[in-house]
């Protein structure tokens, strides 16, 4: 084992697979949802399970609203608000089908929700239950992430740009980065700019940069090739931004492998001993110095990995 890799202990394990992994704003809690319906609070610096909650339905994403407060989206179309103090929880709202995606703007004090139904639905928290607009898409939300009023999605072969002052407007920014079909999507938090996953192995990335003359466009292989001269093609399933380290970012993939790269200088500065089962969600805590990795099978293939799902810390000062 890894000195600078820990495995979370859960007490009772986790049943089926995680969905996501998400770190406090300001706090090394660690919220993990899963489908086996239960919502974990998990408290890293004194390596204890602060919470479970159980759900009626599977567990599709998760997020937090704010250090006492938690959001998920489910497979029976609820979107669920946790106080996490007490444990009490509440239905926001639902969707006509499975939630698939959720994420909390602090800018508008708005719930942002995607789902099966291909919506895109927003809920102001500062009225009680009120849904303030529903987008329709056209198709599945496959992936979704909230960067300040910048709300990337993609649906279809797209990947659309919406502003939350704005939604009735969107920008697609490419017919297609890769094409072929796209896994996932990450804004970058600290600049105006997006990381695209295929399902071929493949980042693109497309960020403004104002401290360079020339922007970062460009898309590289997260593993070029294999010493059969084949190239790696398994779906990238998250990308994370280091919050503190500019330029940092993070890739899991499904085949097991994590792999920390530079954007700027274009090259890899680490790749940490391949994990047990596929990555499913990643996260960066607030000081950006733990990476947290959620092993688990995604239901993506048949012949995946199915060892039991596992949390892992890796300390990546360590190295």
């Amino acid at each position: 084992m890894d000195s600078n890799r820990v495995l979370l202990d859960f007490q009772i394990p986790i049943q089926d697979a995680v969905s996501t992994l998400q770190f406090a704003p300001l706090s090394n809690n660690l919220l993990v949802s899963s489908w086996d319906s239960i919502l974990r609070l998990y408290d890293v610096d004194n390596c204890t399970l602060r919470l479970e909650l159980t759900s009626e339905a599977a567990l599709l994403d998760c997020c937090f609203q704010n250090e006492s407060l938690a959001l998920s989206a489910a497979s029976d179309g609820c979107i669920r608000r946790y106080e996490l103090q007490s444990g009490i929880f509440e239905t926001v709202g639902k969707h006509d089908d499975s939630v698939t995606h959720i994420r909390y703007s602090d800018q508008t004090c708005q719930i942002v929700t995607a789902g099966l139904d291909g919506k895109i639905q927003l809920w102001d928290t500062r009225n009680e239950k009120s849904l303030s607009f529903v987008r329709n898409m056209g198709s599945d939300v496959i992936s979704m992430s909230l960067s300040g009023f910048n709300l990337i999605v993609a649906s279809g072969a797209c990947v659309y740009l919406l502003d939350l002052r704005n939604l009735e407007k969107s920008i697609q920014l490419k017919d297609s980065y890769m094409k072929v079909p796209v896994a996932c999507v990450s804004s970058v938090p600290y600049s105006e700019g997006v990381a695209v996953g295929s399902v071929d192995g493949r980042v693109a990335l497309d960020i403004a940069c104002l401290d360079q003359t020339d922007d970062i466009r460009y898309t590289f292989r997260c593993h070029p090739k294999s010493k059969a001269a084949k190239n790696h093609l398994e779906s990238v399933n998250d990308i994370v931004f280091n919050p503190i380290h500019h330029g940092a970012f993070a890739t899991g993939d499904n085949a097991g492998f994590v792999s920390i790269w530079d954007f700027r200088r274009k090259t890899r500065i680490l790749e940490l001993p391949r994990f047990p089962n596929s990555v499913a969600s990643l996260s960066y805590n607030c000081g950006g110095e733990l990476l947290a990795v959620a092993s688990s099978c995604t239901y993506q293939e048949a012949n995946e990995r199915e060892e039991p799902p596992q949390v892992f810390l890796h300390n990546v000062m360590g190295k």
